[in-house]
């Protein structure tokens, strides 16, 4: 499978006053086009690494998979960049307006068409999980340690996937969505439940990672960034405890605070 998510290109670089020949690393942007049953269902603009668990995580994201027995085989045509996906069902009516789709990796207006369909997905949270603290704390300073890509080039968008102690997940991408999907996928392959499972995030919080965290069916997201108002509204809706500005031994928790313990006489 194609694992280049870096790139070595020769620049010219200004520094200290003189024009100097080097190189640079860049991230690799790869269009991977996903057929469902022979027909082309969208082109995911992403990083080339981990496709199977992308493809597999936007399919469950978006409802075309529903539980794992609708999934028949996939196939990676990294070389092409066609990802082949058979399915032991038909998509149905409500997905023949998604064919042709080109899912560009920018933030914002390239997914405002997934609106109508987010809102059917998306699942209002059962979990039941609580974290201290210094968990909260220790999952952000771990994401930030596992995202050495980014670190090199500062182009990748990082998430992970984590139940506070044991369990902890890391995945890259240079679409913020494609990131959470390939930790959706990491899980469906594997049969691992997400209920009781935080997301960890570099970006902002977002409407959309929101919802795309109501579509995993998580109980929390974390990030080192602000959430939006919208995304706030969501998570009170649907029952998820966002938490931001994780930094510095510092966080807000913008909804569903009940889901954060009191600090205990141990960790003060």
């Amino acid at each position: 499978m194609h694992e280049d998510v870096l790139t070595n290109q020769p620049i010219v670089r200004y520094e200290q006053g003189a024009l100097i020949q080097t190189t640079d690393h860049y991230v690799t942007e790869f269009p991977l086009t996903i057929m469902v049953n022979g027909s082309e269902f969208a082109t995911v603009i992403c990083s080339p690494n981990h496709l199977e668990e992308l493809v597999l995580g936007f399919l469950a994201s978006e409802g075309a998979i529903l539980k794992s027995t609708d999934l028949k085989s996939i196939q990676i045509d990294d070389s092409k960049g066609f990802a082949h996906v058979h399915l032991n069902k038909e998509l149905g009516e409500r997905f023949e307006y998604s064919t042709k789709r080109t899912i560009a990796s920018c933030c914002g207006k390239s997914r405002a068409f997934y609106f109508q369909n987010d809102m059917a997905v998306a699942k209002t949270s059962l979990s039941d999980i609580t974290l201290t603290p210094t968990q909260v704390l220790n999952m952000m300073t771990r994401l930030q340690s596992a995202s050495k890509v980014f670190k090199q080039t500062g182009g990748l968008h990082n998430a992970a996937i984590s139940d506070g102690e044991t369990f902890f997940e890391h995945r890259q991408d240079i679409g913020r969505h494609n990131a959470l999907d390939k930790l959706y996928g990491y899980c469906i392959q594997r049969h691992i439940p997400v209920r009781n499972k935080v997301l960890i995030f570099s970006g902002r919080i977002s409407s959309e990672i929101l919802i795309k965290a109501a579509k995993i069916g998580v109980g929390m997201i974390l990030s080192k960034s602000a959430p939006t108002t919208l995304a706030i509204t969501l998570a009170q809706d649907l029952n998820i405890t966002a938490v931001g500005f994780i930094r510095d031994g510092n966080f807000n928790v913008y909804s569903h605070p009940e889901r954060i313990k009191a600090v205990d006489a141990n960790e003060t």
